[in-house]
């Protein structure tokens, strides 16, 4: 009784160390801030699938949009939502040496395999693996790339072609979602897949159940990992489901052995990594990146994809001006579509609307300060742990920044408009040297996909469609109530 009694007590103790320290830990630094719940802190309208990520950081951002900075409490984080442009360029970009790092979703702690991830790696070894990633992403590899692409983006106008009653009422998230899938297969792994024809092969439907994160349950998984990775390990928990992972740990271990005893030499992902062996890069290296590869590209560019389709449904004007701009291309290849301006201006406007991160986040490594908040002349101490978030979705719907910030409108983007966009407000993928290094790849894929979209069909709404787009609260990604639901109609030649 006595061991129970003790264990008790100093349960009891740390209980109230931590509460108070979660309640008092801004207001004692005289930081305006949100009055945290106990234990919850600031988060759990996300976390219980009340709000999703997108609302909850826009409420967050509207409650003090005079204030540079405001404090938050995720559980027992502290954590400072960052609303001045100039502070994210310090904190982001100047000082990025002091806040290198995210606060990662898949730690090696929590997931010893995919924690090694390039998203998810900090300090030196991020920069090694970084550096091993990059050459992924040149123009000449990229040119490579974009040939395996054409032929997964074939596939899909064949298959709408050949099967005109699909088009009549078409699910776009799931038409994108399985182009996307395809995309990956073949320039991240290797392997050549047609999830239309193929609609329940394993590569997609395990990609789609990694990529899950709608739910409660998902939700507080995702969550507990961020917060508690330790925990979540000793109590056998993986990032993904156990049948999940083991699927994508033995398919690119294979692949390597294969590549390996067959001398396959294959310009992708799998090759340079592999190329960069012996340099502090082995195969779990090698398993994390193709990984997250997959995970930032399945979901955020068929549903960018899907926003974008929304929109020219909407929007016949501004469809038909992009009609005019590809339907006299024959082939469209790779230098093609840099002349495809006014096709970016449509994607970078919808970014603007749906950024794929709508919060961006680093994490104090090294103490720093920021300007005195108003009414105090002392400055803020940034301590080590502090996580740091600018609120991207927010910013990019703020009329201080984009004039009738809810009007869809891609001249925003205009050659002659660009230098009004500031690079610390619209922030779509990220900003500073963590910024997404596979912006491009992601926009070539696009761009590809939707040209020969709107170079083939009419793209209307249907009896599904609904203008507005509302999001899923249960879900961590941007994920519209109801789906996107168009109508695709041949063009006459």
């Amino acid at each position: 009784m006595e061991v129970v009694t003790i264990l008790l007590t100093a349960l009891a103790i740390l209980l109230t160390y931590f509460i108070i320290r979660q309640m008092t830990y801004w207001s004692s630094r005289k930081v305006p801030h949100l009055r945290p719940i106990p234990l919850l802190g600031n988060t759990s309208s996300v976390f219980t699938g009340r709000q999703s990520p997108a609302e909850y950081s826009r409420e967050l951002y509207l409650q003090y949009p005079e204030l540079p900075y405001i404090g938050l409490m995720n559980f027992n984080t502290p954590t400072l939502l960052i609303n001045s442009p100039e502070l994210i360029k310090e904190i982001f970009i100047k000082n990025f040496d002091n806040n290198p790092d995210h606060l990662s979703f898949i730690t090696e702690e929590f997931d010893p395999i995919l924690g090694k991830n390039v998203f998810s790696l900090r300090g030196e070894r991020w920069r090694q693996v970084r550096g091993a990633l990059t050459p992924t992403f040149t123009a000449k590899k990229m040119k490579y790339l974009f040939t395996l692409i054409a032929e997964v983006s074939k596939n899909v106008i064949n298959y709408l072609e050949d099967h005109p009653q699909d088009c009549e009422l078409l699910d776009v998230r799931d038409l994108f979602t399985r182009y996307a899938n395809d995309v990956i297969a073949t320039s991240a792994f290797g392997l050549s897949v047609d999830s239309l024809k193929d609609r329940t092969n394993e590569f997609y439907l395990r990609g789609k159940d990694a990529t899950n994160l709608t739910g409660i349950s998902r939700i507080f998984k995702f969550v507990l990992g961020i917060s508690f990775p330790r925990m979540m390990r000793l109590l056998g928990q993986t990032y993904l489901s156990k049948d999940t992972n083991r699927f994508f740990i033995d398919l690119i271990r294979e692949e390597v052995k294969r590549r390996d005893l067959e001398k396959v030499v294959r310009p992708d992902m799998i090759h340079l990594l592999m190329q960069a062996r012996g340099d502090n890069i082995g195969i779990n290296d090698i398993v994390a990146q193709a990984f997250v590869f997959f995970l930032a590209g399945f979901d955020t560019t068929s549903s960018l994809m899907s926003f974008v389709i929304h929109q020219l449904a909407f929007h016949q004007d501004i469809q038909e001006k992009l009609h005019q701009e590809v339907e006299f291309l024959e082939e469209i290849n790779y230098e093609d579509l840099g002349k495809l301006k006014f096709l970016e201006m449509i994607i970078l406007e919808t970014l603007r609307f749906f950024p794929p991160i709508v919060l961006l986040d680093r994490v104090c490594s090294k103490r720093f300060k920021l300007p005195p908040p108003p009414g105090s002349s002392i400055q803020l101490d940034v301590e080590e742990g502090t996580v740091l978030w600018a609120p991207t979705f927010a910013m990019q719907r703020d009329n201080k920044y984009f004039p009738d910030p809810e009007t869809f409108d891609p001249e925003r983007f205009a050659e002659e408009n660009k230098g009004n966009v500031d690079p610390c407000v619209y922030m779509p993928f990220g900003v500073g040297p963590r910024k997404c290094i596979g912006e491009r790849f992601a926009i070539m894929e696009i761009k590809l996909m939707l040209a020969k979209l709107v170079k083939k069909f009419w793209i209307f709404p249907s009896e599904k469609s609904n203008k507005e787009i509302i999001l899923d609260k249960k879900s961590l990604n941007l994920v519209p109530i109801g789906g996107i639901w168009v109508k695709f109609e041949r063009r006459k030649v």
